[in-house]
């Protein structure tokens, strides 16, 4: 019999789901559920790394630890013992699999919506293998919750009211974008490949060039500055196209200007055809960035 049916991992700071199980209960008490997990994944910050709220027929369990939390909804007669070790087990899954890198730059709900094969498989292993064969593990969560026990929520705890949470100060929460940008193209790829060879022919120049004035003399300070600020151009300008960021247009002209002048000041250690190398390629570059559109991305994800 089934006694853990849906399971979600989500970003404690902001509650942003990152995965979730694909569930076929549809009954109105789940899905009323269903709707006071999600009110309260935008509030476990304010909570212990455990904690429980419980009814009648339905229960929701939830571990935190670090930006990471897994919560579930378990019938009233799943122990909690076997509740958390359901969801220390998914925590050490996710984490395994995902970086905090990229759990941090998630922007939109379910982003990780493949580890949903790795939450049925915990979740079929714990609803259907014998207790007796987890038995260790559930010891020691016995003994943790002993010795820590979760934070007990009432069902008012997981409502939300006409935007304000149990009579407390309303709290803003800004959702996450849902929308990611227009795939690559293959000439966006190339400008991204020319542009990172502009970069390294920059930053090798420059940094010879900072050995040789070290011994010699501090005049070439502004050609050392003309090689490694288009650098750092060229690099940003690889970061602007693949990923949004706001005031774009503002960003890219900018590091448009700075390898235009870079490439100018250093007429007389680079030929006419390198320097219209380097400035071709910053143009191309921004020509891609400015061209490559936000794409709508739809929030349900039939979960």
């Amino acid at each position: 019999m089934s006694m853990i049916f849906f399971a979600c991992v989500v970003r404690v700071r902001d509650g942003l789901p990152l995965s979730a199980s694909t569930d076929f209960y549809h009954t109105q008490d789940f899905l009323e559920w269903r709707r006071r997990l999600k009110n309260l994944a935008l509030r476990l910050a304010q909570y212990p790394g455990r904690g429980s709220a419980e009814g009648c027929d339905f229960s929701i369990h939830f571990s935190s630890f670090g930006d990471v939390a897994c919560m579930a909804i378990c019938s009233c007669q799943c122990p909690a013992a076997m509740a958390f070790c359901f969801l220390e087990t998914l925590w050490w899954e996710f984490t395994a699999s995902y970086d905090t890198t990229c759990i941090g730059l998630a922007s939109r709900p379910y982003t990780f919506l493949e580890f949903d094969s790795v939450i049925q498989k915990v979740k079929w292993h714990f609803n259907y293998v014998s207790s007796s064969q987890m038995e260790s593990s559930l010891e020691k969560i016995q003994e943790e919750l002993k010795l820590q026990p979760p934070a007990v929520l009432t069902l008012e705890d997981t409502d939300v009211a006409n935007g304000v949470m149990n009579g407390h100060t309303p709290m803003h929460l800004e959702p996450a974008p849902n929308f990611r940008m227009e795939p690559v193209t293959a000439l966006g790829i190339l400008s991204l490949i020319l542009n990172i060879m502009c970069a390294a022919l920059n930053l090798i120049r420059g940094v010879h060039l900072a050995e040789h004035s070290l011994q010699v003399a501090h005049e070439e300070i502004g050609n050392i500055l003309a090689f490694l600020v288009p650098f750092v151009a060229c690099i940003f300008q690889c970061y602007l196209y693949l990923f949004y960021s706001p005031a774009r247009t503002m960003k890219v002209v900018l590091m448009l200007l700075f390898i235009c002048l870079g490439n100018m000041y250093l007429h007389g250690l680079r030929n006419l055809w390198q320097i219209l190398f380097h400035i071709g390629v910053a143009f191309l570059s921004s020509y891609q960035i400015l061209t490559r559109q936000l794409q709508e991305k739809q929030s349900d994800c039939g979960v």
